[in-house]
């Protein structure tokens, strides 16, 4: 016979005896009010540490699992120490024909029934919350300092800041998840033992695909019709004079119901495929294109004294990124770095020779980025105090905004540490160092029948001012108006 509370005090017994359900129950008693208030914290938006959240969701979250499996381990290996009959069917038969008792065991069953209903629910809500901590922007960028500072940095000042890494970088089905992890558990090891390669290779073969990512906002049908763009730059003179480059881009279409591809989006249109063949992982030196018509008609064309059997190198359907490779992670050449600066202001274009001499400073190199910032404000007071004394001495806060100016130039563009120097990653949009449209548009593709993938620059833009004074181009448009 069952003493009054018997299952209360033999499942104690079970606890204290099993060293197992020992463990469990007391980091079940440690984490769980920890746990509880962490999340609680955590709802409320009031701690953005990312090292709170990995301990919280990446730490106590598993191991309050681990204590639960130990726990029921320990409660259900019953075998000795004078509580053999538990679980069995005699012992419930015993328990359940005496009212009293069956009035004691079903307030148990609902007290446990609450409280590990109660635990499950918090265990999804602290798995929810783990998944979507190590999907966010926090913990993408900010976690891994030294490895993800340039990625980082650079998405906070592209144009896509506003898009989640993981809208870009995950495919969204159970199987782009899992695979997501796993790669993120490789990652972690080449963090913990430095083994990561620096820098970061690119192109990335891991991304979701490129049309089914970019084309969530971006509708290649209703790519149309010319756009009208300025492109602001600063000359090394003494006034830093502003001038703009204006030019009509024939942005045209992928093609749509009443209209054929046209323009610079004809090279994605689904109306035909263009492929192509690179020599190297970058795509930097394309050898061989190849046209295939609406009719299924096909036009290779090789490079001039580029081996022809080079059968052996994939061939890539051509897509967004093989223009837009750097939409979100922007590392700008020093010219238009500092460009962008004095144009916001943050670099005061009254100081005279500030272009050129900040354009010297940036570009030479730096051990790391705190030899840097010194390098640079040494560097530009040094020659301001030698070439203009007075201005100098009279005008030194703006000589100091000209020097925190460029030291964040180049702190947006420049990573020491990651081996990220002007023009590591080079950007495809446009043809500087002829790279970008004229790795085909060169001249030197060919076909068998004698046709050549043309220079000609009109077939993207025409050029209506090039490095006109900014101070002109609104009279220069009103006359191209008329």
């Amino acid at each position: 016979m069952q003493k009054q509370g018997g299952v209360i005090l033999t499942l104690l017994r079970v606890i204290f005896r099993k060293p197992s359900a020992l463990v469990g129950a007391t980091m079940c008693a440690l984490l769980f009010p920890i746990l509880l208030f962490a999340v609680f914290i955590d709802l409320q938006g009031g701690i953005e540490n990312p090292y709170f959240s990995l301990f919280m969701y990446l730490l106590l979250g598993p191991l309050s699992v681990v204590a639960l499996i130990l726990l029921v381990s320990g409660l259900i290996r019953v075998r000795k120490q004078g509580v053999q009959g538990f679980y069995t069917y005699d012992f419930f038969k015993e328990q359940l024909t005496h009212p009293e008792r069956c009035r004691r065991i079903r307030r148990l069953v609902y007290l446990a029934t609450f409280f590990v209903s109660l635990f499950l629910i918090f265990l999804g809500i602290v798995t929810y919350s783990g998944h979507r901590f190590t999907d966010s922007m926090q913990f993408c960028g900010t976690f891994c300092h030294a490895v993800m500072a340039p990625e980082f940095v650079t998405f906070n000042n592209s144009p896509h800041s506003r898009v989640t890494c993981v809208a870009c970088h995950i495919d969204r089905n159970a199987q782009g998840v899992a695979k997501a992890k796993f790669t993120g558990l490789k990652q972690l090891y080449a963090t913990l033992f430095n083994s990561y390669a620096r820098p970061l290779k690119t192109p990335l073969d891991n991304l979701r695909p490129t049309r089914q990512i970019c084309e969530e906002c971006h509708r290649p049908e209703k790519f149309h019709g010319q756009k009208l763009v300025f492109i602001d730059s600063f000359l090394p003179d003494e006034a830093n004079s502003h001038v703009q480059t204006t030019m009509i881009m024939k942005v045209g279409s992928g093609g749509s119901e009443d209209r054929f591809a046209h323009g610079i989006h004809w090279h994605i249109s689904e109306q035909h495929q263009l492929h192509y063949v690179a020599l190297d992982k970058e795509r930097r030196e394309i050898i061989r294109v190849a046209l295939r018509k609406p009719d299924g008609h096909r036009t290779v064309y090789y490079k001039r004294g580029a081996a022809k059997t080079e059968s052996n190198l994939p061939e890539r359907l051509m897509d967004c990124l093989d223009c837009h490779n750097r939409p979100t992670h922007v590392f700008r050449a020093p010219g238009p770095a500092l460009d962008q600066k004095i144009l916001a202001g943050q670099i005061p274009a009254a100081l005279p020779f500030i272009k050129r001499e900040a354009l010297a400073a940036i570009t030479r190199e730096y051990p790391d980025a705190a030899s840097a910032r010194q390098g640079i404000a040494a560097q530009l007071r040094q020659w301001y105090g030698s070439h203009y004394p007075e201005l100098a001495a009279a005008r030194s806060p703006l000589i100091d905004q000209a020097i925190a100016g460029a030291q964040q130039a180049y702190a947006d563009n420049v990573f020491p540490q990651m081996n990220i120097h002007w023009e590591t990653y080079q950007s495809f949009i446009g043809h500087r160092n002829n790279g970008g449209c004229f790795r085909c548009h060169n001249g030197l593709l060919e076909s068998a029948d004698g046709k050549v993938i043309s220079r000609d620059c009109d077939l993207c833009h025409v050029i209506v001012a090039e490095n006109a004074p900014a101070a002109n181009m609104p009279a220069m448009l009103r006359t191209i108006g008329r």
